[in-house]
């Protein structure tokens, strides 16, 4: 297969997506991070009633036309009290989040009154609906609070939690199997012979999937062999809903995902002119009726944690169902010359500085990760582009982005 822009390749990626259908019904103290399956409608207005936002006085707004107004204090108004209706000419001694009470417009801070045994004198006459949080301001009842498809964050369950919902209907989880080959690679924690290395991009892949909410089968190292890399790939097909690799992408002869893949089910993309990333494939593994979408990625580390950034990351929003798959288009000044003198996208690592510009790692070798973790996202630039300072760049801001 000849190479296929990275513009094009991605649009192919998410048109192939199959957003999950099943659903279920969570604890909303469980549901941190899952992607809302129907719109939360409120079934009270917030606040349910007018209340204070300071502790000081309640008062009716026309009853202080001057500063030195004295007031008679007719009742006394805690969180959680219901408030009597506003003796005329009066004053009520309020609380912060207690309920206004009828009659009264305003609310003066503590600060600005003075008490007198049973009276009060206002030294700073108030505005209609100053300090005052109206009934309803917030939310209505009948409307919708939180749409489906939106992640939900804290605030979101706080926000849900504030009407009373106690459990929410969420997609269920995607299921994603990972595996990664290469004879050379060890796990951290064991003794590393001549000629291996150890497998970083385990923790890569694993990280970046927990971050965006999935449940993964993590089927470990596989061999360079055939028979051994199909075995792994009916394994992930028959519980995964998505598999993706590292490793094996290229046309070497110890290469042998591709021609695994194809012999399990098909490889639609293979080869993306984007740098790093270039022999990354996707296409599909099937497993008697049902069918694994497959993403492999290459196997230098960076090659995997670009790769997961600009193209599996929003694969995989769409397929959980979300809405917003990615960040606003964002654009910044370089503050740095590079030639990308190669005939593909290339994806630089950089960091945002404080002057609002963007710095470049010194060295973009797709086997550095420590480049990745200094950075805080990506900039493309285009094959054959001179950037100098001042030019503006496309920034992808870097894992934890939340939708």
């Amino acid at each position: 297969m000849a190479m296929l822009a990275f513009d094009d390749a991605k649009a192919r990626l998410l048109a192939s997506a199959r957003p999950v259908v099943d659903r279920e019904v969570v604890d909303l103290a469980d549901a941190f991070g899952r992607v809302l399956a129907e719109d939360l409608i409120s079934p009270m207005t917030v606040p349910p009633f007018s209340n204070a936002a300071m502790d000081g006085y309640a008062v009716c707004a026309a009853d202080v036309a001057a500063p030195g107004a004295r007031l008679a204090v007719s009742q006394r108004v805690a969180a959680g009290e219901v408030a009597r209706p506003l003796t005329p000419g009066s004053a009520a001694r309020i609380f912060t989040g207690a309920q206004v009470p009828e009659g009264a417009d305003a609310v003066v801070m503590q600060e600005d009154c003075e008490a007198e045994g049973d009276f009060v004198v206002v030294n700073l006459p108030p505005p209609a609906g100053q300090h005052v949080r109206r009934k309803g301001s917030d939310l209505l009842a009948g409307k919708a609070i939180l749409a489906a498809g939106s992640r939900l964050t804290a605030a979101a369950q706080g926000l849900a939690a504030s009407v009373g919902f106690a459990e929410v209907k969420v997609y269920r989880r995607l299921k994603r199997a990972i595996f990664f080959t290469g004879s050379e690679r060890v796990l951290p924690g064991q003794p590393l012979p001549p000629g291996h290395i150890y497998n970083s991009n385990r923790y890569v892949m694993r990280g970046f999937f927990q971050d965006l909410g999935a449940e993964v089968m993590d089927l470990g190292i596989i061999a360079d062999d055939r028979a051994a890399t199909r075995a792994a790939l009916r394994q992930a097909a028959a519980g995964a809903d998505l598999i993706v690799t590292s490793g094996g992408m290229s046309e070497g002869d110890e290469d042998h995902v591709t021609a695994a893949v194809q012999a399990e089910g098909h490889i639609d993309v293979w080869k993306i002119a984007s740098k790093p990333g270039k022999p990354l494939a996707f296409g599909g593994v099937r497993s008697g009726d049902r069918e694994a979408a497959f993403i492999g990625l290459p196997g230098n580390p960076v090659s995997v944690w670009s790769g997961l950034l600009t193209l599996v990351a929003p694969f995989l929003r769409r397929c959980q169902g979300l809405t917003r798959i990615e960040p606003e288009a964002m654009t910044l000044r370089a503050d740095f010359s590079y030639l990308n003198k190669g005939n593909r996208m290339e994806f630089v690592r950089v960091r945002r500085n404080a002057k609002g510009g963007l710095d470049i790692y010194p060295t973009q070798d797709s086997a550095i990760i420590s480049s990745a973790v200094w950075a805080d996202g990506v900039a493309s630039i285009a094959a054959g582009t001179l950037v100098q300072p001042g030019d503006r760049l496309a920034f992808l801001p870097g894992p934890g982005w939340t939708p």
